[in-house]
């Protein structure tokens, strides 16, 4: 499985019908309205590098409202548990 961080520049007035259409589209797994210089984070989960350029490049960005995107591959993926993990210090309770 491929993940994939993708940082959505939308026109203002159209955020929530940019979120709502990305969210739709197969292959995308949660869209995130934030805070600071982007207006959307998507993440995408495809089993192949081809389908992540058919959502992202094919389909996310040609959205009506997204002026540009930002594609990031995850390498590694860290649960809660993993996290805890690498930050334990081993010490007993």
């Amino acid at each position: 499985m491929i993940t994939a961080i993708v940082l959505i520049d939308a026109e203002a007035n159209r955020i929530p019908e940019v979120a709502k259409e990305a969210a739709e589209l197969e292959g995308i797994s949660e869209v995130f309205s934030v805070t600071g210089d982007i207006d959307l984070i998507a993440i995408a989960r495809v089993s192949a590098h081809e389908e992540l350029a058919g959502v992202v490049a094919d389909r996310l960005s040609k959205i009506d409202g997204v002026i540009n995107t930002r594609t990031y591959i995850a390498f590694q993926t860290y649960s809660k548990g993993d996290l805890e993990e690498a930050f334990s210090l081993g010490l007993g309770d």
